[in-house]
């Protein structure tokens, strides 16, 4: 498994996240819905919740789950380890890559162990945590990052950590870690930095916002990975409900990305198939002219179809001599000229 040399592009993540809302049955139906949306893999996240966090009383201050105690926020959004190689079979099954984000060492070992994990992804909020980062780096392993709230120097000592780890496949992903982000804090802007900072290392986005524009942009900005929260429906409710695509949505971004990927297409200059090159300009012979009489400016015109002398010659017409009589309402040609 190697991100940077799959052909399909860009390779398209549906994220589960908690949108099992605490039901096996319906993460299978996610992997079914991501599958039929035409999704190239389907991410976990996997943690012990006893590893997550230390004090038990904390409270998330602001943004999406303000108000909630951070350990029971935790505790619902689990995806139990028991899950794991049912919701991987039914991916493998559907033609999708299963792989997971792991927050803790004891998370990596079990998703290596028992779940033969291919890719592995580090969340935003762990960039900063280096032990983790080499860790699943030594795997050997492609693995995904994203930058959310990362600074420049962050990003570097993460990369620098996976690349001693052993890593040699890195994709960063620009990420707006606010759920659900506004456009106008996307600033894609940086995807391109980094592609140009970090040298091997893939770009992509992990993208927070509503609707499919910003995943659309970006990758006509070359992003390789595209990563996007999947539920059923938003009306279920749901601790990442809404931030997250519905089915048909999700297929749209598929479409809308694969279009913008073949609008970009190769370099090319002159016509391409389907471009008609008659109804460029030529020269056309407007006023009739006898043998021996010379070409004026009021003989000639450039006009369309594209049936005779190139324009760009008509400077070699003027002042030549006629070399027969033509009528006028012809195109132009140069064995006219004496």
């Amino acid at each position: 498994m190697d991100i940077q040399t799959i052909n399909r592009k860009p390779f398209i993540v549906a994220e589960m996240s908690a949108n099992h809302n605490g039901s096996l049955e319906r993460a299978l139906a996610i992997v079914d819905a991501a599958a039929a949306a035409g999704a190239d893999a389907i991410k976990l996240q996997t943690w012990a919740p006893a590893c997550m966090v230390v004090d038990k009383g904390y409270t998330i201050k602001s943004g999406a789950w303000a108000g909630r105690n951070l350990a029971d926020l935790y505790r619902e959004a689990h995806t139990p380890w028991a899950w794991h190689l049912p919701i991987f079979k039914r991916a493998k099954e559907r033609g999708l890559i299963p792989f997971s984000t792991p927050f803790d060492i004891p998370s990596l070992d079990f998703l290596e162990r028992d779940c033969k994990c291919e890719i592995y992804k580090i969340a935003s909020f762990e960039i900063v945590d280096l032990h983790l980062v080499a860790a699943v780096a030594r795997t050997g392993k492609p693995m995904i990052m994203s930058t959310g709230m990362a600074s420049h120097l962050e990003i570097q000592c993460a990369v620098f950590a996976a690349v001693a780890g052993g890593c040699n496949d890195i994709t960063l992903l620009k990420c707006t870690s606010a759920y659900p982000a506004q456009v106008a804090n996307a600033n894609l802007a940086t995807m391109i930095e980094m592609r140009d900072n970090f040298d091997g290392c893939s770009v992509g986005l992990s993208d927070h916002t509503m609707g499919s524009v910003v995943a659309v942009v970006a990758t006509s900005m070359g992003a390789e990975v595209i990563e996007k929260h999947l539920t059923l429906s938003r009306d279920d409710g749901g601790l990442d409900a809404n931030f997250s695509m519905e089915p048909e949505e999700f297929a749209q971004m598929v479409k809308d990305c694969r279009i913008a990927v073949s609008a970009i297409g190769n370099i090319q200059f002159g016509p391409s198939e389907g471009e008609c090159t008659d109804l460029r300009r030529s020269l056309w012979l407007v006023e009739g002219i006898t043998a021996g009489e010379t070409f004026q400016p009021w003989h000639i015109r450039s006009a369309r179809p594209a049936l005779s002398t190139e324009c760009y010659l008509i400077d070699q017409v003027i002042g030549r001599v006629a070399a027969d009589s033509y009528a006028g309402g012809q195109p132009l040609k140069m064995e006219m000229l004496k």
